[in-house]
């Protein structure tokens, strides 16, 4: 998975993401802002899960929302795909 270009979204605290390169803008709940912020950090999928579980109550594993997301991220040309997963 390539997160380069997530580097260069501006995402306030609110959850409006603001993509220079297109001039596209989303939003996204708190759920998404703390998924964005770990893969803009540079940290691992269970990294996220685990924080996501840390600071969010979820009565289940979130690993299956997560790559929906993913999958979401990849289609709205926000991550490339690197040929992995």
């Amino acid at each position: 998975m390539d997160t380069s270009h997530l580097g260069l979204l501006a995402i306030s605290d609110t959850g409006f993401v603001f993509d220079p390169r297109t001039g596209h803008s989303y939003t996204v709940n708190s759920t998404g802002l703390t998924l964005l912020r770990g893969l803009k950090q540079g940290l691992t999928l269970p990294q996220i899960r685990d924080s996501l579980g840390a600071t969010h109550d979820c009565s289940y594993d979130v690993s299956t929302d997560l790559g929906t997301f993913i999958k979401t991220l990849e289609n709205y040309q926000l991550l490339g795909n690197s040929g992995q997963g």
